[in-house]
């Protein structure tokens, strides 16, 4: 079965009213994506495993001697009202790649296999790559569990409740196993469309991270207090967003989740929580670029008698995808090189193994809504391609 049945196969899942995806880490939407993933794997053959941090890997080879495995995959959770191929395109791509090779008669001469990482996108618990940071030991199993949802419920708890051990999470051993992980994604912006290519190649991830502004002020009576004798933190939090739009030259800051306290119409807020995610193309120019956006927190909460705070809540540093892997990719496929401001569970694997990235061309350049989209025939190019690599990797 090809990528593109594959993926219609989901097409109902976690779909809201105006299209887009919600798929949150360990929701039903997901669970039920996780059960579509074992099935999928056990109709070509696959074992499928799952690790401590919920990270689901499907092997075909698992005992073949010698040679350390290819790893493959993306995940399938997504953001909140999120497009429907940001992590499942990989996913898909890569059962489709095996079900061809299978099909042609090719044996592999080591194992290879497809992940379904874990709560790729970070939409439940605000930490992305989770369960990739936790196979890594790139976040502490401590660190991870005590994450909290919008509910007040710990990673933890719902991991429990969905009938894993969360005493179980951290580094994982199969890892060890693994020689190369190569990704196949939807493009991320609108660089391939132009440029008439359907598949490109990954060199580098952006430097990013996310950061939690906490505006603390006091509550009153929206009506009965005089404009004067206010302390709204609403205020340095709408200077914060301007600065931010300012201080982004070259870069990008967005502040794309609130929380407003108590949340009444006729009261004055005296608590907003708010979350920035930045990037930029060096880790100079990002510690730039936040320091610059705190400061002028800082000072716009002074002026109004308000306070702020800012906590980093994940960062990732720059990473550049294995030189040898990406080059050898790059010049088999005859596809052109591009960056990517988005992270990946590549780049967090990037840390241990030689890692590297195929894109898929979004002729609308959208993501994170529902605009993304590829066409069948470059969703068709892509599987291609990635098939291509596995026979010359595998």
């Amino acid at each position: 079965m090809g990528a593109n049945e594959l993926l219609a196969e989901l097409a109902a899942v976690g779909r809201n009213p105006g299209g887009g995806y919600t798929r949150l880490a360990w929701d039903g939407a997901t669970m039920t994506l996780r059960e579509w993933f074992v099935g999928a794997a056990a109709g070509l053959g696959l074992e499928v495993s799952e690790d401590g941090n919920g990270n689901q890997v499907a092997w075909w080879g698992a005992g073949l001697p010698g040679n350390r495995a290819l790893l493959l995959g993306s995940h399938l959770d997504s953001v909140p009202d999120g497009g429907p191929l940001d992590g499942p395109l990989g996913v898909a791509s890569a059962l489709a790649a095996l079900a061809e090779l299978k099909a042609s008669g090719w044996a592999p001469s080591r194992p290879i296999a497809v992940a379904n990482f874990s709560d790729e996108e970070g939409g439940r618990f605000g930490v992305a790559c989770l369960g990739s940071r936790l196979a890594t030991g790139a976040i502490t199993p401590d660190a991870a569990l005590s994450l909290r949802d919008d509910d007040g419920t710990s990673l933890g708890e719902v991991m429990a409740a969905r009938g894993r051990d969360p005493r179980a999470a951290g580094v994982a051993s199969w890892l060890d196993d693994v020689e190369y992980y190569v990704e196949l994604h939807v493009e991320q912006g609108r660089w391939l469309a132009p440029n008439d290519a359907a598949v490109g190649v990954a060199s580098a991830i952006w430097p990013h991270g996310r950061y939690r502004f906490d505006f603390c002020g006091q509550g009153n009576h929206a009506g009965a207090t005089a404009m004067a004798d206010r302390h709204d933190p609403m205020l340095a939090y709408a200077a914060t967003v301007l600065a931010a739009r300012e201080l982004a030259t070259g870069a990008r800051a967005t502040f794309g989740r609130v929380r407003v306290g108590p949340g009444s119409t006729n009261s004055i807020p005296s608590r907003v929580t708010a979350w920035l995610d930045a990037r930029a193309d060096a880790e100079p120019a990002l510690e730039a670029l936040v320091a610059g956006i705190t400061a002028r927190a800082q000072w716009a909460a002074a002026e109004d008698g308000t306070t702020v705070t800012v906590k980093a809540e994940s960062t990732t540093g720059a990473v550049e995808f294995d030189h040898a892997l990406r080059h050898r990719i790059a010049g088999l496929l005859d596809a052109p090189v591009l960056p990517t401001g988005a992270g990946h569970d590549a780049g967090i694997l990037a840390a241990k193994l030689p890692t590297a990235m195929l894109f898929v061309r979004n002729p609308t350049g959208v993501s994170h809504a529902p605009e993304e989209s590829a066409e069948p025939a470059d969703i068709d190019a892509g599987v291609a391609a990635l098939t291509d690599v596995i026979r010359e990797l595998g």
